[in-house]
């Protein structure tokens, strides 16, 4: 999926840690709790994005062999080159927390870039399946015997980097207006692609051509305008719908366009009218709760609106999170979004990362993409859905270390 962050700085983050996406717990997030801690709405559904396969620093080298063995204390492979970071071959034990994870978490995560692999994964992935329910020290030695850890760093050697986390939102919505539900979201308007860029966000609700185009495309109703604004940034959401004749579903509002816009950061505009110090979506969100009236200027501010689809949901069971940009459902807590140029979509990555939030040892699947998530030590952590995800992920803003872990 692809979503935004929002630049935040507070009186003690650096400027090299200035992004954040996700929006935090909001009085109008829904409380209603969906999935064990995540089942974000598959934001931009459309992209499928295909694994690249990295460059060795010695072409015509043959691949190391998949044979059963550790070669922990054996000659290490050569570093590999991506577009924008380079991978250094590492023992396993560099990894901090690898004989501790729960593997088993994270498997179905592989699972799912399982279905859609690229050429180096297709002969390991029928291996990976048949894990699917082995104990995580059978899981863990098979990670050692058939795959290479690397740290993955800048092409300038910066092996630290940034950690921010997204989320999907859970809302109430009506089919209908309704006092109280006022606030449209939208499918693309029919000449959504005759006008590059189409409408700002401010046009759409006061220019009369612009209203005329949208009606009709009207998907559902919100009841506050800044619910609106935390689905644009999220790409997608979870919401409860009302329908017209009382019955309440729930359906996922999925990425299906955007009005081409230059996406600009409502904290970003709030820490240089100095109107705010604490750019985190719950700083801003204190923020509007103090200053209900000036609530359209601020989200005037960003012109960039997201035009969504809606997906149905099964019946009676858990939605699966929404699709990522290598086209396949994100796993809460196991799928991160990542630059393609750094680590491309498919590779199992062990993430570290110690801050005020949380404490991450363990392994991930880079399985997104994301506006801000640029560079070779960058990732954006898929959280989850409702507001307990959402709360993590409007805070967390954290050092970073990856390892790729690629076939030998």
């Amino acid at each position: 999926m692809v979503h935004h962050t929002i630049k935040t700085k507070t009186a003690k983050a650096s400027k090299a840690s200035s992004k954040i996406r996700a929006m935090s717990t909001i009085p109008f997030l829904l409380t209603t709790q969906l999935r064990s801690g995540w089942a974000l709405a598959a934001i931009v559904g459309s992209l499928v994005g295909c694994s690249v396969a990295p460059v060795r620093d010695e072409p015509g080298q043959a691949s190391p062999s998949a044979t059963p063995q550790t070669r922990e204390t054996g000659p290490l492979p050569p570093a590999i080159m991506q577009a924008k970071s380079r991978w250094v071959p590492v023992p396993w034990s560099d990894l901090p927390g690898l004989d501790t994870d729960a593997l088993h978490e994270a498997w179905p995560a592989w699972l799912q870039s399982c279905s859609r692999p690229s050429k180096p994964w297709v002969a390991l992935c029928p291996q990976v399946r048949q894990l699917a329910s082995a104990s995580a020290p059978v899981q863990r030695n098979w990670i050692r015997q058939n795959l290479q850890a690397y740290r993955v760093e800048s092409l300038s050697q910066q092996t630290e980097g940034l950690l921010t986390a997204y989320y999907e939102p859970v809302l109430n919505a009506e089919r209908q207006p309704r006092p109280g539900f006022q606030v449209p979201l939208y499918a693309p308007p029919a000449d959504l692609n005759k006008r590059k860029p189409w409408y700002t966000r401010q046009e759409m609700e006061t220019t009369p051509a612009a209203r005329a185009a949208l009606r009709g495309k009207e998907l559902v109703y919100l009841a506050d305008p800044v619910d609106a604004m935390v689905l644009h940034i999220q790409g997608s959401g979870l919401v409860n719908v009302t329908e017209a004749d009382g019955r309440q579903r729930m359906v996922r509002l999925a990425f299906a366009g955007t009005n081409d816009q230059p996406y600009k950061s409502i904290g970003r505009w709030l820490l240089d009218q100095n109107l705010i110090r604490d750019a985190s979506w719950p700083g801003i969100k204190a923020w509007i709760e103090r200053n209900p009236t000036r609530v359209n200027t601020l989200l005037w501010q960003n012109p960039r609106v997201v035009f969504f689809k809606e997906e149905a949901l099964p019946v009676g069971a858990v939605p699966p999170g929404p699709k990522g940009a290598q086209g396949v459902p994100l796993t809460a807590e196991r799928s991160i979004a990542v630059d393609r140029s750094s680590i491309p979509y498919g590779t199992p990555v062990w993430l570290k990362s110690v801050g005020t939030q949380t404490t991450l040892d363990r392994l991930v699947l880079a399985q997104d993409t994301g506006t801000a998530i640029v560079g070779a030590v960058r990732a954006d952590y898929y959280a989850g859905s409702g507001p307990a995800a959402g709360e993590l992920a409007g805070r967390m803003k954290q050092p970073l270390q990856l390892w790729a872990l690629w076939p030998r």
